[in-house]
């Protein structure tokens, strides 16, 4: 797969990201991906990519770096309820090996009851857990000054033993330079979001 729309610097940043993740308390091991595994990348618009153009949505900027097929299902404006309602068709008709599930923060937005989001999240790990699928699960900050993820995405994890990133999108949803605008990252912070995510799957022997 050819990037040509990245620049030496947003290379090296991703190989920032990298070292630096590399430093972090291991992750929940995974089985390693074949050559020929599928990766569902599901969510809302920070799966779909919104902000920037197709090649440089985080779904794809991962693709080149983990060597597997990076299928990105992301629904912009679709809030955790609809996710779990759209999951089952997904997952069969992609039959991924692996999930990254990134959802949630639609229904912070609408100010949603933050437990109905956690029980949708939480039943959808479960269904992909239940069909064979291993997951990846990403914390959505809620909205305030801290950007901070819900905590419950940190608990769904550990109950579920799942590798989790909870500070990548923090990161990026917190600096200007990285962002397209207030909930959205920029090419930049996709990118920012994959090499976080590849540096995961490697600490968690996926990759």
């Amino acid at each position: 797969m050819r990037f040509t729309r990245f620049n030496a610097t947003w290379l090296v940043l991703i190989a920032c990201v990298v070292a630096l993740a590399g430093c972090g308390e291991r992750p929940p091991p995974l089985p390693r991906l074949d050559a020929n595994a599928v990766v569902l990348a599901f969510g809302d618009s920070l799966t779909y990519g919104t902000g920037a153009s197709t090649p440089e949505s985080y779904p794809a900027v991962l693709e080149g770096l983990i060597g597997r097929k990076v299928v990105a299902a992301g629904v912009p404006g679709e809030v955790s309820e609809l996710g779990l309602a759209r999951l089952p068709e997904a997952l069969e008709q992609t039959q991924p090996k692996l999930l990254i599930l990134c959802h949630g923060g639609n229904d912070f937005l609408r100010k949603l009851p933050e437990m109905q989001a956690a029980a949708n999240v939480r039943a959808m790990v479960k269904l992909a857990r239940d069909k064979g699928v291993d997951v990846v699960l990403l914390g959505v900050p809620k909205l305030g000054l801290t950007a901070a993820p819900a905590g419950f995405y940190a608990d769904i994890a550990r109950e579920f033993r799942i590798p989790y990133d909870g500070d990548v999108l923090k990161t990026v949803l917190t600096d200007n330079e990285l962002k397209s605008d207030w909930v959205h990252p920029n090419a930049k912070g996709y990118a920012r979001i994959a090499g976080s995510l590849a540096e995961l799957l490697k600490r968690a022997k996926a990759i």
